[in-house]
């Protein structure tokens, strides 16, 4: 039997019209990366003198190196600083707050788990005057402790919403057993709940280290000297020192996703188990 007999039978049909659909999106999304990939391969001279989506005639890497050399090392490590020092602690926390919302029964715990959904009604931008004047009060104002603070408590919900979904999903025959052993609450969350939620941790943390690392308003409002200047507000600057050197800006652009690739790299096949657990249930 033929192949057009088979589709003919199973009522199959080729989706033209999706496929097209998906070419026109992967258009839409690579032309962007493309044409940010090859100006920055250009000099300044080139970006103005030649088409803006051909590639350059003569590549160069002197708009990486003008970025490197104007203090990019030191944004970047700040970046780290305060991407690490805020995605760890928010991990943990919410990984041993989940832990206690789902397995957790009094009328104090269901309380508990209300004051974290209220916490994802409340905007950042709400909350800028009283965490400055906080972040002041307490003298860590222009300082990666600034950043770092209101970074674990605004991500703190919704790391703790996407964790009690999927920890719900575990059997609670697993729990029984483990307590018919003998093991404590302490023992049964770091030996059977971590490892069997290490999908959706890398999920959350993938996200929230997205959304600290291009994290704009905090660095602008809480940090002043240049010192403590992150990635976001660092190529603000450049963008304000190479106002008509567009290369420079977008050499600087594809050094600070660099990092941000390499983590989905990592951690891609974590990432797509978190996001599509409990689906197939």
């Amino acid at each position: 039997m033929s192949t057009q007999t088979v589709r003919r039978h199973s009522g199959q049909r080729p989706n033209v019209l999706g496929a097209a659909g998906g070419w026109v999106w992967l258009a839409i999304i690579i032309v962007p990366i493309y044409y940010v990939v090859i100006t920055s391969l250009k000099d300044q001279a080139g970006f103005f003198s030649t088409n803006p989506l051909l590639p350059p005639a003569n590549p160069t890497l002197a708009n990486y190196q003008l970025v490197l050399e104007n203090d990019f090392v030191r944004y970047f490590f700040n970046s780290v600083v305060v991407t690490v020092g805020a995605v760890l602690p928010t991990l943990v926390v919410s990984f041993m707050a989940s832990y206690a919302l789902v397995r957790g029964t009094t009328r104090f715990i269901r309380a508990t788990n209300s004051l974290f959904l209220i916490g994802l009604a409340i905007p950042i931008q709400a909350t800028i005057i009283p965490i400055y004047f906080m972040i002041t009060q307490a003298r860590l104002y222009d300082t990666l402790l600034a950043l770092i603070l209101p970074s674990i408590a605004f991500a703190i919900p919704i790391s703790v919403l996407i964790l009690n979904s999927f920890m719900r999903n575990i059997p609670n025959e697993l729990f029984e057993s483990m307590r018919l052993d003998g093991c404590t609450d302490w023992q049964i969350m770091w030996r059977l709940a971590l490892p069997l939620t290490r999908p959706a941790l890398m999920t959350v943390g993938i996200y929230n280290g997205l959304q600290v690392w291009n994290s704009f308003l905090f660095p602008l409002i809480l940090t002043q000297s240049p010192e403590q200047r992150v990635l976001p507000l660092s190529l603000w600057t450049f963008q304000g020192e190479f106002t008509v050197n567009i290369p420079a800006i977008l050499a600087s652009v594809i050094l600070s996703t660099l990092p941000l690739l390499a983590l989905y790299i990592f951690g891609r096949r974590q990432l797509l188990s978190g996001l599509t657990a409990g689906f197939g249930k």
